[in-house]
């Protein structure tokens, strides 16, 4: 085959597999507009039953849609972190369903680029920054979009979340919902973080990339303390929603750890060789036993 008809073969296949992306991503979020529409029809009390995924992990859009029609949202601007590429994200699909402004941080330079290079990146209102989040940028990061008031904030570090939750100064970015990635691993008796660490990488802490975050507990116990409510997690047990307290209604309630928390199923424990390892259940902490996490009732440090 001559070069030639090998570089028109490559543009034809490439014409081919964007088009199919296009197509894929059009008809998701159809599919998406019209759940989101329906979920009206739900005569539900637990947020859970209102679940659906379009471009989160789990079904996270769906919590995210059926939130922001029964609280009061001052201005549709949302800020996520630890996004990847953004392909997979939680607030992707209100950007794109609801047209929200949006800005999103990642340490990867890469993955920024690569979220700028999407075919749609210039349709809407979205900033990107390739940086790593630590306690002494983070406020001034926040301060350099301009935004105030926003509608949701979502901390998803793997590492640092708590500690960063703590740092951030919410007077003026005062968001009606904070969504926090919790490690159930953790369980949701203990008020527990890993340590602060200014470097703190998740496959570098432990091998099986199950040591990281914090768990509800004292996620629960931030929130609360910056003037948030704990109102639900999500079914994959992965991630937990809190409210402005101000904001709550017959609709959206407080709900206690205890009933809120969900176990994680998902297996995405790791070997010494970094291939999944599978493991589920209590041996995840078994994998982990003995590693120090500091308590935030008695900020000392002790073992898992």
């Amino acid at each position: 085959m001559s070069r030639l008809i090998k570089k028109v073969s490559h543009l034809i296949n490439d014409s081919i597999s964007k088009l199919n992306r296009a197509n894929n991503e059009a008809t998701l979020l159809a599919i998406g507009a019209m759940l989101s529409k329906q979920q009206c029809l739900l005569n539900s009390n637990d947020i859970n039953d209102y679940e659906f995924k379009i471009f989160s992990q789990f079904g996270d859009d769906g919590i995210i849609q059926y939130l922001i029609k029964n609280i009061e949202i001052k201005n549709e601007i949302f800020i996520e972190f630890g996004v990847e590429n953004y392909l997979e994200s939680n607030t992707r699909f209100l950007m794109m369903n609801n047209n929200w402004t949006g800005f999103v941080m990642d340490g990867s330079d890469k993955a920024m680029k690569s979220l700028e290079n999407q075919s749609w990146y210039w349709q809407y209102n979205l900033t990107q920054k390739a940086v790593f989040i630590d306690k002494a940028n983070i406020n001034a990061l926040l301060e350099s979009t301009g935004f105030s008031d926003i509608g949701l904030l979502h901390i998803d570090l793997d590492g640092n979340d708590y500690h960063i939750l703590k740092e951030i100064e919410m007077s003026r970015l005062n968001p009606s919902i904070i969504i926090m990635e919790y490690n159930s691993v953790f369980g949701k008796d203990r008020q527990i973080t890993v340590p602060y660490d200014k470097h703190f990488d998740r496959t570098k802490a432990h091998f099986s990339n199950l040591f990281f975050g914090a768990s509800l507990p004292a996620l629960n116990n931030a929130a609360v303390e910056l003037g948030y409510i704990l109102v639900c997690c999500n079914l994959a047990g992965n991630n937990a929603y809190f409210v402005r307290k101000d904001l709550l209604n017959e609709k959206i309630k407080e709900e206690s750890v205890e009933k809120a928390y969900k176990e994680s199923k998902f297996r995405e424990s790791r070997n010494k060789d970094y291939s999944l390892s599978y493991i589920a259940g209590s041996k995840r902490l078994e994998a982990i036993r003995g590693l120090k996490v500091l308590n935030i009732e008695t900020n000392q440090l002790e073992l898992l």
